[in-house]
């Protein structure tokens, strides 16, 4: 690999965790100021709350820390894929106080973007295979969290639009 190459990935790498500590940052922001009953709340019985939502990103984070750590000691390496629904129902991020839920997704993420930055470029490349999927760099895994992170973020940010919108109805009240 050539200097060019590896300053790129090492500049890319920390693009990627200054991005993840802002996203984490101005939603922590956002999501304490949903009260512990309607983070709680579930539209329907076989879907997440937005405590669960936001526990499944714990789970992500807690797998993916193991695999940028990892990756960066051994090459080749098999990961196992999980099961979401297990993980979230087996922890009960239901009973978990929202406030707390939130802390720890924050602390959590600001650690992953502390060992994101400090990859090394010999490690970048490292190919990671997780359940049947074909490998990819372990720099696309760390991408690949990040996109999965903003997904569920969307999702959240989702539901509260249509509970706002709910409410709004619910009260004779219209948005303009």
């Amino acid at each position: 690999m050539t200097e060019s190459v590896r300053k790129r990935q090492a500049l890319m790498l920390d693009a990627v965790a200054t991005e993840l500590i802002g996203v984490i940052d101005r939603t922590a922001l956002e999501l304490r100021t949903i009260d512990d009953v309607s983070a709680g709340a579930k539209p329907k019985s076989d879907v997440w709350s937005v405590k669960e939502i936001l526990g499944h990103l714990v789970d992500s984070a807690a797998n993916n820390h193991q695999r940028f750590v990892r990756a960066q000691l051994e090459t080749g390496l098999s990961f196992p894929g999980y099961e979401q629904n297990g993980w979230v129902r087996s922890q009960d991020y239901q009973s978990e106080p929202w406030l707390q839920l939130i802390d720890l997704w924050v602390a959590y993420n600001h650690h992953l973007a502390h060992v994101i930055r400090r990859i090394p470029d010999a490690a970048a490349n490292a190919t990671c295979r997780i359940g049947a999927n074909d490998g990819v760099a372990l720099v696309a895994l760390v991408e690949d969290y990040v996109r999965h992170v903003r997904h569920h973020l969307d999702q959240i940010q989702q539901r509260r639009m249509a509970a706002s919108s709910s409410d709004a109805r619910a009260t004779g009240k219209t948005r303009t």
